[in-house]
């Protein structure tokens, strides 16, 4: 069976990742600079319509909408359903640091990795899984039907299997790798998912 390390994804963040930010701005100058060109409605916050039509994953195709979704739930600390200003600078963070591990990953640069590079990336966050649970993980999340994951579907991917993972620790009192749990029970950890 697989193994799991609680404590799995990137640790430090590095908002620098894309590049410092131009001659004489503060990294939060240039922070708020991109934040009000995403909030294209003047609101003072960020929409999962307007956070979608701003990122890019790479592959000049549109960032997952699910991906958008879950990263707003994780950041929309005051339940708006939108991002503030600080709260995107925290999202800033998390998806800089996320590139600069998917980069890692992705040798050919070809702005996907394949099951091996996945396999890598998930293996360095402490995870020991099958090979089969690998082909498991690009057959779900390779939109594209290419046998390879975008970086957008690649932050879904590791972020639900953290997610995952922090459900099922909750159950693992014995902190062995084997839990049991009624049906309701198993329910619950599946729906109460972000």
């Amino acid at each position: 069976p697989g193994q799991y390390n609680p404590s799995a994804p990137p640790g430090q963040y590095n908002p620098m990742a894309a590049g410092p930010p131009p001659t004489g701005q503060t990294e939060q100058q240039f922070l708020w600079g991109l934040f009000s060109r995403v909030d294209k409605d003047r609101s003072g916050a960020i929409s999962a319509d307007e956070l979608q039509s701003a990122l890019s994953n790479g592959t000049w195709t549109p960032f997952n909408p699910e991906t958008v979704r879950l990263m707003i739930g994780m950041f929309d600390k005051d339940r708006t359903s939108t991002i503030s200003f600080q709260e995107f600078e925290s999202l800033w963070k998390y998806i800089t640091d996320w590139q600069t591990k998917f980069r890692q990953f992705d040798r050919d640069n070809s702005g996907s990795i394949d099951k091996r590079e996945l396999q890598q990336a998930i293996s360095s966050f402490g995870y020991r899984l099958s090979d089969g649970f690998f082909n498991l993980l690009v057959y779900k999340f390779d939109r594209l039907g290419r046998g390879t994951v975008a970086f957008d579907d690649f932050i879904q991917c590791c972020v639900t299997l953290q997610m995952v993972t922090k459900e099922f620790t909750n159950f693992d009192t014995n902190r062995n790798g084997w839990i049991q749990v009624n049906y309701e029970q198993f329910l619950t950890m599946v729906f109460s998912l972000k």
